[in-house]
């Protein structure tokens, strides 16, 4: 159901449990992603399906469902042949579905439209890069229009996720400025660095003093990475700490394939709980079964902000 409190006032009574990874879920389903839209082609071809994933993840015990529009921007559908009015409509459609699949329990579960990094939209694995070549005025003028209409489609946060360096992360804050939706922002990280290779500690400092700013942490990363993360976020921000990590297995972009095993341990969640983890979930590879045990742990330890 449509919580009747802000997801803030939830962060400072306790943990909430985010979703998982929303691609693996669609594959799960039957999904090809094969497509450099990746799981935001199925908002205009298969929409239903995208609802059935945020199900899931209802079931499973999330309280935040990530929308499907990381991947969705207006430069990329144009390239498909989407003008700007209908890929405005696809990017409120990726609220309504998520909204549609909380209704389906009396649960509290709130609605974070992702908004992914520049790279994201390039489809070349350059937002685990960083460094585009931009300058921070230009990022800005790229995020602010679709941060708009995702804005104007309701939802309880903005999720600034996967951001892979300070550059991008200070255009993501002017751009949000004054659109009325609250933001989570979250890096993605190698070690305590971010991928663009600045130390984690000094690209959250910008956030800190951002009244905005609901939460600040990682995701898209490793899970041994997690905990050392979230303690450095939680000492320079002073700001409850999102982290939804990777599954921990590896992709192979030569063979196209995820090689290992996972390594995500939803066991560890109580320690990044004590550390100041108030948003915890998992990203890339983690599924509903993965996050209704995390759910279940945070049921059942009763984690609050004091542990």
């Amino acid at each position: 159901m449509q919580p009747a409190r802000s997801l803030a006032a939830a962060l400072a009574e306790g943990t909430v449990v985010l979703d998982g990874g929303l691609s693996n879920q669609l594959e799960a389903q039957g999904c090809d992603l094969s497509d450099d839209l990746w799981s935001a082609r199925l908002l205009a071809d298969d929409p239903r399906q995208i609802e059935a994933a945020h199900a899931a993840y209802v079931r499973a015990g999330a309280q935040v469902l990530i929308t499907a529009s990381y991947q969705a921007t207006f430069e990329g559908f144009a390239r498909r042949g989407v003008r700007r009015p209908e890929a405005a409509k696809l990017f409120a459609r990726s609220v309504r579905r998520a909204r549609a699949a909380a209704e389906s329990t009396q649960n509290e579960v709130w609605v974070a439209a992702s908004v992914g990094p520049y790279g994201a939209m390039l489809a070349d694995g350059s937002e685990y890069r960083g460094r585009y070549g931009l300058s921070v005025r230009e990022l800005e003028r790229f995020h602010r229009p679709r941060i708009e209409a995702l804005a104007e489609a309701g939802p309880d946060v903005l999720a600034l996720e996967t951001v892979p360096d300070l550059d991008e992360a200070e255009a993501l804050l002017r751009a949000v400025d004054g659109c009325g939706i609250p933001v989570w922002l979250s890096y993605s990280v190698s070690g305590d660095r971010t991928r663009a290779g600045q130390p984690l500690a000094a690209a959250c400092e910008p956030a800190a003093g951002h009244d905005q700013v609901i939460a600040v942490g990682i995701n898209c990363c490793e899970p041994d990475d997690a905990g050392p993360a979230v303690e450095q976020v939680a000492a320079v921000t002073g700001k409850p700490v999102v982290v939804y990590p990777n599954s921990g297995e590896q992709w192979d972009a030569g063979a196209r394939r995820w090689r290992g095993g996972p390594t995500y341990d939803p066991a560890r969640s109580a320690d990044w709980a004590a550390s100041g983890a108030r948003l915890i979930g998992g990203c890339c590879r983690v599924g509903p079964d993965t996050i209704a045990r995390v759910a279940a742990l945070t049921r059942g330890g009763g984690w609050t902000p004091d542990g």
